[in-house]
């Protein structure tokens, strides 16, 4: 999923700037959208749902012929990032959300961080541009997003099997407690090594189609560091082409770590 943000003060034209963006990218795929409302409540107070909740529950789903709503405690940017590419979103437009490290447009004379196209007013832009800017941007991938993609493979039907690894960031090594990890990857390269490893091992016998995303920034302990997903026709083709898709990735891609404890930080050689 490939994700920009729209950030402006109030009556900027945010809103008005999202809409035009969300129908150009849908002429490329599935369009997914979170807006930021601040201290705004969706859940009314006296309603079925707010009573569910009231009585404790941690998530509540309203249902009707048209729409799912999802009522749930203690979000943030990312979970809605997750909910978009866990619901199969090749683009997701973000609203709002300024002080996040998104790649943006900022309307007006907003200063925040990542910006990568400014405008004077949302009626000047240039939505051919953005559409150009927006399909040249990285992928954000869940390992529900990859797994849902390889669903979509041309050759899904001789699958009866598919695998996933999922590397996190460890909290505790020996003695030396992990606060965060930090992850660099030069430029364009990581994906095409990545790419090129997927390629090959999906010339083995019985691999349906494989797929990998390791994650760059800072990562918190306990968060979501690589992806593979492996679709094969049996599970004993599947899982040795699962390890050796891991160990290759820490071999051959250049991405590097930089450990972050309580006892100070260093970067770290083989990931």
């Amino acid at each position: 999923m490939k994700i920009i943000s729209v950030a402006g003060y109030k009556k900027s034209g945010k809103t008005g700037l999202v809409e035009r963006i969300v129908e150009a990218l849908k002429r490329y795929g599935q369009v997914g959208t979170a807006k930021h409302l601040h201290e705004h409540s969706l859940n009314i107070r006296g309603t079925d749902t707010w009573k569910h909740a009231r009585a404790g529950a941690d998530v509540v789903i309203g249902v009707t012929p048209d729409e799912l709503v999802k009522f749930s405690r203690n979000n943030n940017l990312i979970s809605a990032l997750d909910e978009l590419a866990d619901a199969g979103m090749d683009f997701g437009v973000v609203e709002g959300f300024k002080e996040s490290t998104l790649p943006k447009i900022a309307l007006g004379n907003l200063e925040a961080p990542n910006i990568v196209m400014r405008l004077d007013r949302s009626e000047d832009a240039d939505i051919d541009e953005i559409t150009d800017l927006v399909l040249r941007l990285p992928e954000y991938h869940t390992s529900g997003s990859l797994i849902k993609r390889i669903r979509q493979s041309k050759d899904i039907e001789k699958a009866g099997a598919i695998g996933t690894f999922t590397g996190i960031v460890r909290a505790v090594t020996g003695g030396t407690r992990t606060e965060f990890l930090e992850f660099e990857e030069y430029a364009g390269i990581a994906k095409q090594k990545m790419d090129r490893i997927c390629s090959e091992l999906k010339e083995k016998e019985g691999i349906v189609d494989i797929l990998m995303h390791h994650r760059t920034g800072i990562i918190p302990k306990g968060g979501d560091i690589v992806y593979i997903v492996v679709a094969a026709g049996h599970r004993d083709e599947l899982f040795p082409v699962l390890r050796e898709a891991i160990e290759r990735l820490k071999a051959e891609v250049p991405i590097w770590k930089k450990e972050h404890t309580l006892e100070g930080e260093w970067w770290v050689h083989g990931v």
